[in-house]
């Protein structure tokens, strides 16, 4: 009995490693090792996101009891706020490791997060949402360095393969978060905060288990800010900071218009974003082969303006159009507009990595953080007066001004690099 007790362990053993080697090599999970590990914390990490950013606001403004203004007023405030973190919490993943780093902004986004149960004015809520923003800026810089530290020679593709997992992990926590805001009881919103206060936790948790990674040796004439400093990389992040915009077309502006200014269907608002993390998961890392330079990234950036201007204009034409075919052709612009995200994402992950020097990975990171936290601050008001005070034409000239930064982009990129002055091949421990 024992005998076959053992087979059979060996047997199970075999197949699971069977299935494992499968997976890998169609490229469903990364091989063993610190990517794995990597893509394990970024799963757990984005349910929790997927689980709070569906309840939110209704957590807000049902269970705490603040108006609508309150919230979008608290949330702007935050969202500023928390673009002071990125630059100098980056530059101190630079210096003492992005690993040790990022494990303390992961523990400060729990307690946090953690926090909110505990809100009930408009002061404390702002308070501590703009803890949680400067913590999760803090996160994302820091971050960046160690995705690129264990990312290996292509960093575009496994940041790809990361986005992909995060879309889809995302889309599990709005599944689960969907159930608590049926429910609609203040207990069934304090376990999606507490919920996603665990999944920092179990993140970290996971981030542990890497190894360190020594800080790169800085140049000794170089100053403390040199991000700052780097006028032709500020250039190109407010660049990709306006091509940011696009990602809130879709969550943002095409919802409005769908209910109001169109004929289709109010339900064709969930088939659209159905559509956009579908193709995302199946088709972010297709869409990263061959951007692994820099030029490569431009040549991908003025595809992506080209795709959001036809995906925009399609959108634009179904204001008079009858409901079914209105919806028909706006699952064609969210189609297409998908189809320049993902160029768009994978171009802009190549430029952070490629322009940035070895040695300043997270303060650059943090610097190009910036540009993204600024679309997120500036996207209501300018997708709400493009897109829907103006109507059909706002669509058109907002993605004219899309177009415009994609061909502007690859002069600057050039000017950048040739401006950029090589790191030092040797990683030795900065003092």
């Amino acid at each position: 009995m024992e005998k076959n007790s053992e087979s059979s362990d060996d047997t199970s053993a075999e197949d699971s490693s069977r299935v494992g080697s499968l997976l890998v090599a169609r490229g469903l999970i990364p091989e063993r090792g610190p990517k794995r590990t990597l893509a394990l914390a970024t799963f757990v990490n984005q349910i929790g996101n997927g689980l709070f950013m569906i309840g939110a606001a209704l957590y807000f403004t049902r269970s705490v009891g603040l108006s609508v203004t309150q919230v979008g007023l608290g949330m702007g405030i935050a969202a500023l706020v928390g673009l002071l973190a990125g630059v100098p919490v980056g530059h101190l993943a630079d210096r003492r490791g992005p690993r040790e780093t990022y494990l303390i902004t992961i523990g400060v986004e729990a307690v946090a997060m953690a926090a909110l149960v505990f809100v009930h004015t408009f002061w404390l809520f702002v308070i501590v949402v703009c803890v949680t923003q400067l913590a999760s800026s803090a996160s994302q810089a820091a971050r960046g360095p160690l995705v690129r530290g264990f990312a290996g020679p292509n960093p575009t593709k496994f940041r790809s393969y990361m986005r992909a997992l995060s879309n889809l992990a995302g889309a599990g926590g709005g599944v689960a978060a969907g159930i608590a805001v049926q429910l609609d009881t203040r207990a069934a919103y304090l376990a999606l905060v507490l919920g996603n206060a665990l999944t920092f936790v179990a993140c970290a948790a996971v981030i542990s288990r890497l190894p360190s990674l020594p800080p790169v040796k800085a140049p000794e004439r170089k100053g403390r800010w040199i991000a700052l400093r780097d006028t032709p990389f500020v250039t190109v992040t407010a660049l990709d900071g306006i091509l940011s915009l696009q990602g809130y077309v879709l969550v943002f502006a095409l919802p409005l218009w769908i209910v109001e200014e169109s004929s289709a269907p109010r339900w064709l608002v969930s088939v659209c974003v159905l559509v956009n993390t579908m193709m995302v998961v199946f088709f972010q890392v297709r869409a990263s082969r061959g951007i692994d330079t820099n030029t490569a990234a431009t040549r991908a950036v003025r595809r992506a303006s080209l795709a959001f201007l036809l995906g925009m204009a399609l959108i634009a034409t179904t204001g008079e159009m009858s409901g079914k075919l209105a919806a028909v052709v706006i699952v064609m612009g969210v189609a297409v507009h998908t189809v320049g995200e993902l160029w768009h994402a994978a171009a802009s992950f190549e430029l952070s990595f490629g322009l940035a020097p070895r040695h300043a990975q997270g303060q650059y990171s943090g610097l190009f953080g910036l540009g993204h936290g600024f679309a997120s601050a500036a996207a209501p008001s300018v997708l709400g007066l493009l897109c829907i005070t103006w109507g059909a034409p706002g669509w058109l000239v907002m993605g004219a001004v899309f177009v415009v930064v994609g061909l502007i982009m690859p002069y600057v990129v050039r000017w950048a690099e040739r401006t950029r002055e090589p790191a030092p091949a040797e990683q030795t421990t900065a003092a």
